[in-house]
């Protein structure tokens, strides 16, 4: 059996030293508003795994109002997710993302994200794809006031 999940996320900058996507740290002169470390590419492919499997989405695992997800590493939920998914005998067999950001520069980081999503999810990163885009200048992230992520994810029940 398989089951498609669609995940989206985006988030606001504030001023900071860095943001993290993906798993990696990028120095840059902004940080993520956000209760958990607001690593946007993990929160939208964890959305596209609950998705998928018809468990709701992050908010309602990971809600913004508890205290313990306060700065939380993104790994570590996206680490429940996947065994909640293992629970009920569904992995991942595919991972297609789109970093949507004007600021900062995603390819230099692209290998190391591909590398940790695909160690996060127990795939080969031959399965694992990342692209990057920017929004011409348009809207909010064209702007450079945040970056929005849209994940796909094929499960496929084992």
């Amino acid at each position: 059996m398989l089951r498609t999940g669609l995940g989206y996320d985006s988030h606001a900058f504030i001023s900071g030293d860095g943001v993290m996507l993906g798993g990696v740290r990028i120095p840059c002169e902004y940080s993520f508003r956000a209760h958990s470390d607001g690593d946007v590419v993990l929160h939208a492919l964890a959305d596209a795994m609950l998705g998928a499997l018809a468990l709701g989405d992050i908010g309602e695992h990971f809600p913004d109002t508890d205290k313990r997800w306060k700065n939380a590493d993104s790994s570590i939920l996206l680490g429940h997710v996947v065994k909640l998914a293992q629970d009920r005998g569904f992995v991942p067999v595919n991972i297609d993302i789109t970093i949507i950001a004007q600021k900062p520069q995603i390819l230099p980081h692209k290998r190391q994200m591909i590398e940790n999503i695909a160690y996060m999810t127990y795939l080969e990163q031959d399965f694992v794809s990342i692209k990057a885009k920017t929004n011409e200048h348009m809207g909010f992230i064209g702007r450079c006031e945040g970056v929005a992520v849209l994940a796909t994810v094929l499960m496929e029940k084992l």
